[in-house]
């Protein structure tokens, strides 16, 4: 199933998890996760008179929080398992409250991406964006690199594609674990990948 036809399926009214395509039926020590936030349709202001910028509905189809909720997440995460989610800032609240109802408990701020160019925002203007640590269980053995850096500084690219310097770092401290990408826009070698396209077969 494509990102489009699960766009639409979701704006026909499915509910839940049946609006998403299966999830593979392995386990995972590795989850890497970029949700589709749901902005309730907001798109972005570079002040006033300009016009929209754009938002995340321009570009894929948003998901609620209670349906990100019903992924069957936890049936794909080993017992000693990560999961790394991005968390757009005015969703931190609610990416916290996803990583515990898929089952693991928060654990910090595993990476600052500095996107070295600034967006309008309400408060400050926004130049960095967040990826999470969640643990289930022990963090898993064994180890990688211990000395990779929190801070990723990487232009941005297109709307919501995320440096791929996280990934590598990612690989970096667990080289030997089984590692899905889930919304993922591409294959990576080593990596099982689910969503933009592929059907979690």
């Amino acid at each position: 199933m494509t990102i489009a036809q699960m766009g639409q399926e979701q704006r026909a009214g499915a509910q839940g998890g049946e609006s998403f395509p299966p999830l593979p039926t392995g386990v995972y020590d590795i989850i890497y996760a970029d949700p589709p936030w749901d902005y309730k349709g907001q798109l972005q202001h570079a002040g006033p008179g300009s016009g929209d910028t754009g938002g995340a509905v321009r570009h894929y189809p948003t998901v609620t929080l209670d349906d990100l909720k019903q992924l069957g997440v936890p049936g794909i995460a080993a017992d000693d398992s990560l999961l790394f989610m991005w968390a757009t800032n005015p969703h931190l609240d609610q990416a916290i409250d996803l990583g515990k109802a898929w089952g693991f408990a928060w654990a910090t701020v595993a990476f600052v991406w500095d996107k070295k160019r600034v967006n309008p925002g309400f408060y400050t203007l926004s130049q960095c964006e967040l990826c999470l640590v969640f643990k289930r269980g022990a963090i898993p053995q064994p180890r990688g690199a211990r000395n990779v850096r929190q801070l990723v500084s990487a232009p941005r690219g297109p709307h919501s594609a995320k440096p791929e310097e996280v990934r590598n770092r990612i690989e970096r401290m667990f080289p030997h674990q089984r590692k899905i990408e889930l919304f993922a826009r591409q294959e990576a070698a080593g990596w099982e990948s689910w969503g933009l396209g592929f059907d979690g077969a």
